[in-house]
Protein backbone atom coordinates (compact mmCIF):
# COMPACT_ATOMS: atom_id res chain seq x y z
CA UNK A 1 0.00 0.00 0.00
CA UNK A 2 1.18 3.51 -0.84
CA UNK A 3 1.15 5.82 2.18
CA UNK A 4 1.65 9.57 1.76
CA UNK A 5 2.63 11.20 5.05
CA UNK A 6 1.81 14.89 5.60
CA UNK A 7 2.55 16.61 8.90
CA UNK A 8 2.41 19.78 10.92
CA UNK A 9 4.82 20.41 13.78
CA UNK A 10 2.76 18.13 16.05
CA UNK A 11 0.31 16.09 13.98
CA UNK A 12 0.64 13.56 11.16
CA UNK A 13 -1.93 12.65 8.50
CA UNK A 14 -1.54 9.62 6.23
CA UNK A 15 -3.18 9.22 2.83
CA UNK A 16 -3.63 5.62 1.73
CA UNK A 17 -6.05 3.17 0.16
CA UNK A 18 -6.34 1.35 3.48
CA UNK A 19 -6.71 4.55 5.52
CA UNK A 20 -9.69 6.75 6.34
CA UNK A 21 -10.42 9.36 3.69
CA UNK A 22 -8.61 12.67 4.24
CA UNK A 23 -10.83 15.75 4.15
CA UNK A 24 -8.90 18.92 3.23
CA UNK A 25 -10.77 22.10 4.14
CA UNK A 26 -11.22 24.41 1.14
CA UNK A 27 -12.34 27.70 2.67
CA UNK A 28 -9.06 29.61 3.10
CA UNK A 29 -9.12 30.63 -0.54
CA UNK A 30 -9.97 34.14 -1.77
CA UNK A 31 -10.87 32.93 -5.26
CA UNK A 32 -14.53 33.77 -5.73
CA UNK A 33 -14.71 35.33 -2.25
CA UNK A 34 -14.36 39.07 -2.87
CA UNK A 35 -14.71 40.09 0.76
CA UNK A 36 -12.05 37.64 1.92
CA UNK A 37 -9.72 38.75 -0.88
CA UNK A 38 -10.11 42.40 0.06
CA UNK A 39 -9.58 41.71 3.74
CA UNK A 40 -6.41 39.68 3.12
CA UNK A 41 -5.07 42.33 0.75
CA UNK A 42 -5.55 44.93 3.52
CA UNK A 43 -3.94 42.80 6.22
CA UNK A 44 -7.18 41.76 7.92
CA UNK A 45 -6.96 38.02 8.65
CA UNK A 46 -9.86 37.76 11.09
CA UNK A 47 -11.99 35.79 8.60
CA UNK A 48 -9.04 33.48 7.90
CA UNK A 49 -8.76 32.84 11.64
CA UNK A 50 -12.46 32.00 11.93
CA UNK A 51 -12.40 29.76 8.85
CA UNK A 52 -9.34 27.86 10.06
CA UNK A 53 -10.77 27.09 13.49
CA UNK A 54 -14.29 26.33 12.21
CA UNK A 55 -13.06 23.85 9.60
CA UNK A 56 -10.91 21.92 12.07
CA UNK A 57 -13.73 21.87 14.62
CA UNK A 58 -16.00 20.50 11.87
CA UNK A 59 -13.61 17.61 11.25
CA UNK A 60 -11.14 18.71 8.57
CA UNK A 61 -7.96 16.62 8.73
CA UNK A 62 -5.96 19.20 6.74
CA UNK A 63 -6.49 22.73 5.45
CA UNK A 64 -5.77 24.12 2.01
CA UNK A 65 -4.26 27.63 2.21
CA UNK A 66 -4.43 29.87 -0.86
CA UNK A 67 -3.63 33.58 -1.20
CA UNK A 68 -4.29 34.07 -4.90
CA UNK A 69 -5.27 37.75 -4.93
CA UNK A 70 -4.69 39.66 -8.19
CA UNK A 71 -2.14 42.50 -7.99
CA UNK A 72 -1.27 41.64 -4.39
CA UNK A 73 1.97 40.43 -2.80
CA UNK A 74 1.00 36.77 -2.96
CA UNK A 75 4.31 35.36 -1.62
CA UNK A 76 4.16 37.64 1.42
CA UNK A 77 0.46 37.13 2.08
CA UNK A 78 0.70 33.35 1.67
CA UNK A 79 3.67 33.09 4.07
CA UNK A 80 1.88 35.24 6.64
CA UNK A 81 -1.33 33.21 6.29
CA UNK A 82 0.50 29.92 6.77
CA UNK A 83 2.22 31.19 9.91
CA UNK A 84 -1.08 32.47 11.29
CA UNK A 85 -3.00 29.28 10.56
CA UNK A 86 -0.25 27.11 12.06
CA UNK A 87 -0.40 29.21 15.23
CA UNK A 88 -4.15 28.51 15.55
CA UNK A 89 -4.60 24.85 14.55
CA UNK A 90 -2.32 21.82 14.54
CA UNK A 91 -3.51 20.05 11.37
CA UNK A 92 -1.17 19.81 8.36
CA UNK A 93 -1.61 22.25 5.48
CA UNK A 94 -1.75 22.18 1.71
CA UNK A 95 0.19 25.17 0.33
CA UNK A 96 -1.81 26.24 -2.71
CA UNK A 97 -0.53 28.62 -5.38
CA UNK A 98 0.09 28.87 -9.11
CA UNK A 99 3.05 31.20 -8.44
CA UNK A 100 6.32 29.39 -7.76
CA UNK A 101 7.71 32.26 -5.67
CA UNK A 102 4.67 32.04 -3.40
CA UNK A 103 5.12 28.29 -2.99
CA UNK A 104 8.74 28.82 -1.97
CA UNK A 105 7.79 31.57 0.48
CA UNK A 106 5.23 29.24 2.04
CA UNK A 107 7.64 26.32 2.21
CA UNK A 108 10.27 28.49 3.89
CA UNK A 109 8.04 29.25 6.89
CA UNK A 110 6.10 25.98 7.14
CA UNK A 111 6.65 23.79 10.20
CA UNK A 112 6.39 20.11 9.29
CA UNK A 113 5.96 18.33 5.95
CA UNK A 114 3.34 20.07 3.82
CA UNK A 115 1.44 19.09 0.70
CA UNK A 116 2.27 21.52 -2.11
CA UNK A 117 -0.61 22.27 -4.46
CA UNK A 118 0.58 21.96 -7.19
CA UNK A 119 2.75 20.94 -10.14
CA UNK A 120 1.44 20.36 -13.67
CA UNK A 121 2.93 18.49 -16.61
CA UNK A 122 4.12 21.72 -18.24
CA UNK A 123 7.86 21.49 -18.73
CA UNK A 124 8.71 24.87 -17.22
CA UNK A 125 6.53 24.16 -14.18
CA UNK A 126 8.15 20.77 -13.62
CA UNK A 127 11.64 22.22 -13.73
CA UNK A 128 10.80 24.97 -11.26
CA UNK A 129 8.56 23.17 -8.75
CA UNK A 130 10.10 19.70 -8.44
CA UNK A 131 13.48 20.99 -7.15
CA UNK A 132 11.56 22.90 -4.44
CA UNK A 133 9.71 19.73 -3.42
CA UNK A 134 13.00 17.88 -3.17
CA UNK A 135 14.72 20.73 -1.28
CA UNK A 136 12.02 21.03 1.39
CA UNK A 137 11.07 17.34 1.59
CA UNK A 138 7.42 18.06 0.84
CA UNK A 139 4.73 16.05 -0.90
CA UNK A 140 3.16 17.48 -4.05
CA UNK A 141 -0.15 17.45 -5.91
CA UNK A 142 0.38 16.50 -9.56
CA UNK A 143 -2.33 18.04 -11.73
CA UNK A 144 -2.94 16.02 -14.89
CA UNK A 145 -2.72 18.76 -17.50
CA UNK A 146 0.25 19.98 -19.53
CA UNK A 147 1.23 22.50 -22.21
CA UNK A 148 -1.69 21.33 -24.37
CA UNK A 149 -4.22 22.19 -21.66
CA UNK A 150 -6.80 19.95 -19.98
CA UNK A 151 -7.75 17.00 -22.15
CA UNK A 152 -11.28 15.64 -22.11
CA UNK A 153 -9.77 12.19 -22.69
CA UNK A 154 -9.01 10.51 -19.33
CA UNK A 155 -6.35 8.36 -21.00
CA UNK A 156 -4.44 11.51 -21.94
CA UNK A 157 -4.75 12.84 -18.39
CA UNK A 158 -3.45 9.51 -17.07
CA UNK A 159 -0.43 9.75 -19.38
CA UNK A 160 0.34 13.24 -18.05
CA UNK A 161 0.10 12.01 -14.46
CA UNK A 162 2.42 9.10 -15.24
CA UNK A 163 4.97 11.46 -16.79
CA UNK A 164 4.92 13.71 -13.71
CA UNK A 165 5.53 10.70 -11.45
CA UNK A 166 8.46 9.65 -13.63
CA UNK A 167 9.94 13.14 -13.72
CA UNK A 168 9.57 13.43 -9.95
CA UNK A 169 11.55 10.21 -9.58
CA UNK A 170 14.34 11.80 -11.67
CA UNK A 171 14.50 14.51 -8.98
CA UNK A 172 14.67 11.95 -6.16
CA UNK A 173 11.02 12.38 -5.12
CA UNK A 174 9.45 9.03 -4.22
CA UNK A 175 6.13 7.87 -5.65
CA UNK A 176 4.47 8.02 -2.23
CA UNK A 177 5.06 11.80 -2.16
CA UNK A 178 3.08 12.34 -5.37
CA UNK A 179 -0.68 12.86 -4.98
CA UNK A 180 -2.42 13.06 -8.35
CA UNK A 181 -5.34 15.38 -9.07
CA UNK A 182 -7.37 13.84 -11.94
CA UNK A 183 -9.10 17.20 -12.56
CA UNK A 184 -12.81 17.19 -11.79
CA UNK A 185 -14.85 18.98 -14.45
CA UNK A 186 -18.34 20.43 -13.85
CA UNK A 187 -20.92 17.72 -14.44
CA UNK A 188 -23.39 20.37 -15.59
CA UNK A 189 -21.11 21.21 -18.54
CA UNK A 190 -19.77 17.72 -19.26
CA UNK A 191 -22.17 14.82 -18.84
CA UNK A 192 -19.37 12.23 -18.55
CA UNK A 193 -17.24 14.21 -16.07
CA UNK A 194 -18.03 11.90 -13.17
CA UNK A 195 -17.42 8.72 -15.14
CA UNK A 196 -14.09 10.10 -16.38
CA UNK A 197 -12.86 10.80 -12.85
CA UNK A 198 -13.93 7.39 -11.55
CA UNK A 199 -12.15 5.64 -14.42
CA UNK A 200 -9.00 7.73 -14.02
CA UNK A 201 -8.81 7.34 -10.24
CA UNK A 202 -9.08 3.54 -10.60
CA UNK A 203 -6.12 3.58 -12.99
CA UNK A 204 -4.10 5.82 -10.66
CA UNK A 205 -4.62 3.30 -7.90
CA UNK A 206 -4.20 0.07 -9.87
CA UNK A 207 -1.53 1.03 -12.42
CA UNK A 208 0.47 3.87 -10.83
CA UNK A 209 -0.16 3.03 -7.17
CA UNK A 210 -0.41 6.70 -6.20
CA UNK A 211 -2.75 8.51 -3.88
CA UNK A 212 -5.13 11.08 -5.28
CA UNK A 213 -7.00 14.25 -4.44
CA UNK A 214 -9.28 16.71 -6.19
CA UNK A 215 -11.24 19.91 -5.81
CA UNK A 216 -14.45 18.00 -5.21
CA UNK A 217 -16.74 21.03 -5.28
CA UNK A 218 -15.88 21.61 -8.97
CA UNK A 219 -18.18 18.76 -9.95
CA UNK A 220 -21.31 20.68 -8.93
CA UNK A 221 -20.36 24.09 -10.30
CA UNK A 222 -23.32 25.90 -11.85
CA UNK A 223 -25.95 23.53 -10.47
CA UNK A 224 -28.53 24.02 -7.73
CA UNK A 225 -28.15 22.09 -4.46
CA UNK A 226 -24.43 21.77 -4.99
CA UNK A 227 -23.85 20.00 -1.67
CA UNK A 228 -26.23 17.23 -2.75
CA UNK A 229 -24.15 16.56 -5.87
CA UNK A 230 -20.89 16.77 -3.92
CA UNK A 231 -22.18 14.35 -1.28
CA UNK A 232 -23.13 11.82 -3.97
CA UNK A 233 -19.90 12.24 -5.93
CA UNK A 234 -17.46 11.69 -3.08
CA UNK A 235 -18.46 8.13 -1.99
CA UNK A 236 -18.41 7.03 -5.65
CA UNK A 237 -14.95 8.54 -6.09
CA UNK A 238 -13.77 6.96 -2.82
CA UNK A 239 -14.98 3.55 -3.99
CA UNK A 240 -12.95 4.09 -7.17
CA UNK A 241 -9.78 4.84 -5.18
CA UNK A 242 -9.79 8.55 -4.29
CA UNK A 243 -7.95 8.99 -0.99
CA UNK A 244 -8.45 12.71 -0.24
CA UNK A 245 -10.30 15.78 -1.47
CA UNK A 246 -10.32 19.53 -1.02
CA UNK A 247 -13.92 20.21 -0.06
CA UNK A 248 -16.17 21.87 2.51
CA UNK A 249 -16.08 20.25 5.98
CA UNK A 250 -18.86 22.59 7.14
CA UNK A 251 -21.35 20.75 4.89
CA UNK A 252 -23.15 18.15 7.00
CA UNK A 253 -24.13 16.19 3.88
CA UNK A 254 -20.58 16.04 2.57
CA UNK A 255 -19.11 15.09 5.94
CA UNK A 256 -21.71 12.35 6.50
CA UNK A 257 -21.12 10.96 2.99
CA UNK A 258 -17.38 10.72 3.58
CA UNK A 259 -17.77 9.07 6.98
CA UNK A 260 -20.29 6.56 5.59
CA UNK A 261 -17.91 5.76 2.72
CA UNK A 262 -15.15 5.04 5.25
CA UNK A 263 -17.44 2.58 6.99
CA UNK A 264 -18.42 0.84 3.76
CA UNK A 265 -14.81 0.68 2.52
CA UNK A 266 -13.74 -0.95 5.80
CA UNK A 267 -11.50 1.97 6.76
CA UNK A 268 -13.48 2.97 9.86
CA UNK A 269 -12.58 0.14 12.23
CA UNK A 270 -15.74 -1.28 13.85
CA UNK A 271 -17.51 1.86 12.55
CA UNK A 272 -16.22 3.64 15.65
CA UNK A 273 -15.94 7.10 14.09
CA UNK A 274 -19.43 6.81 12.59
CA UNK A 275 -20.94 5.73 15.90
CA UNK A 276 -19.09 8.41 17.83
CA UNK A 277 -20.41 11.09 15.47
CA UNK A 278 -23.97 9.82 15.22
CA UNK A 279 -24.90 8.11 18.48
CA UNK A 280 -23.56 9.25 21.84
CA UNK A 281 -22.88 6.47 24.34
CA UNK A 282 -25.79 5.53 26.60
CA UNK A 283 -25.09 3.76 29.91
CA UNK A 284 -28.15 1.49 29.66
CA UNK A 285 -27.86 0.65 25.94
CA UNK A 286 -26.71 -2.97 25.29
CA UNK A 287 -25.29 -3.12 21.81
CA UNK A 288 -23.49 0.10 21.02
CA UNK A 289 -22.56 0.76 24.64
CA UNK A 290 -18.85 0.12 24.29
CA UNK A 291 -16.15 2.76 24.80
CA UNK A 292 -16.82 5.97 22.84
CA UNK A 293 -20.07 4.53 21.56
CA UNK A 294 -18.40 1.59 19.80
CA UNK A 295 -20.34 -1.68 19.55
CA UNK A 296 -20.40 -3.24 23.00
CA UNK A 297 -20.95 -6.78 24.17
CA UNK A 298 -24.64 -6.33 24.93
CA UNK A 299 -26.29 -7.67 28.10
CA UNK A 300 -25.83 -11.30 27.09
CA UNK A 301 -22.16 -10.68 26.36
CA UNK A 302 -21.69 -8.96 29.70
CA UNK A 303 -23.25 -11.93 31.53
CA UNK A 304 -20.91 -14.30 29.71
CA UNK A 305 -17.98 -12.05 30.47
CA UNK A 306 -18.87 -11.87 34.17
CA UNK A 307 -19.08 -15.67 34.34
CA UNK A 308 -15.66 -15.91 32.75
CA UNK A 309 -14.21 -13.42 35.19
CA UNK A 310 -15.71 -15.12 38.27
CA UNK A 311 -15.14 -18.73 37.27
CA UNK A 312 -12.86 -20.58 39.70
CA UNK A 313 -9.29 -21.12 38.62
CA UNK A 314 -8.66 -24.80 37.78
Amino acid sequence: MTHTVISSATREVVLGFDRPFVLIGERINPTGRKLLAEEMRNGDFSRVERDAVAQVEAGAHMLDVNAGIPLADEPGILARTIQLVQSLVDVPLSIDSSIVEALEAGLAVYRGKPLVNSVTGEEERLERVLPLIRKYGAAVVAISNDDTGISEDPDVRFAVAKRIVERAADHGIPREDIVVDPLVMPIGAMRTAGQQVFRLVRRLREELGVNSTCGASNVSFGLPNREGINAAFLPMAIASGLTSAITNPLSADVKAAIMAADVLMGNDWHAEQWIRANRPPTPEAGMGSGPDGAPGLGERGRRVNRRALTAPTP
